[in-house]
């Protein structure tokens, strides 16, 4: 019997063993291999992407809820002062991007978040995730000002939860107490299929009940990988 031939049985050539460097395994590590193997596919993959080597995730899409209480616009106005980390209005309807960068400084990631207003310039958010701290995951927010956050999986969801606020680096750090702490901080990453994601944000108070509660649909943009 003639032997066949590799060639005549597959109709296209065998793919060559990949030379990328493994993923990201950082996010993965907080949530534990079980938790993180719940996640939609999706999910693992863009906070299992490597962005280092001048490499960037990046992900576009619109506003579609923005809800403030009196309390919660006087704290996002208030927020100016160390960068504007919080949403400054309830514009909806309007576009919003986020880059993601390796922070090479502090072995992390730059988050860039800009938010499309409907007067003025569109609102630019800037931190930096840091994967240091009692939590494992600190994020910095500017002026000192940082979060030390939780990450869970719940309800298929990757969910980025404050654990408390502090001020400082390092060496000199002031851990804020929770009667003044700004509320309780809930960012959640739901994945919605076919290459879109909801960026949910809740921030909570204790006495004054819902500060700001925020979603954006997002969805993948081609990056420089």
């Amino acid at each position: 019997m003639r032997q066949v031939r590799e060639a005549e049985v597959l109709p296209f050539p065998v793919p060559r063993r990949s030379r990328e460097p493994i993923g990201d395994i950082r996010f993965r590590d907080l949530v534990g291999d079980a938790a993180w193997l719940s996640l939609p596919e999706a999910t693992r993959a863009r906070f299992g992407k490597r962005v280092a080597n001048c490499r960037a995730s990046l992900y576009a899409g619109e506003i579609v809820e923005c809800r403030m209480s009196r309390a919660g616009w006087l704290l996002a106005q208030l927020s100016r002062l160390i960068g504007s980390p919080l949403p400054l209005s309830r514009d909806c309807g309007l576009p919003a991007v986020v880059s993601v960068t390796e922070d090479t400084a502090f072995a992390g990631q730059f988050w860039t978040r800009i938010y499309g207003r409907a007067d003025g310039f569109p609102q630019v958010i800037h931190s930096s995730k840091r994967f240091a701290g009692p939590t494992g995951l600190e994020e910095y927010i500017g002026c000192g000002f940082g979060i030390a956050l939780r990450v869970e999986v719940a309800d298929g969801a990757l969910q980025f939860i404050s654990d408390h606020y502090f001020f400082g680096g390092e060496r000199f750090r002031i851990r804020f107490p929770r009667w003044a702490a700004p509320g309780h901080l809930r960012i959640s990453h739901v994945d919605c299929n076919h290459g879109w994601f909801a960026f949910a944000l809740d921030l909570h108070h204790a006495w004054l009940g819902e500060l700001i509660s925020q979603t954006v649909m997002f969805h993948d943009v081609e990056s420089d990988e």
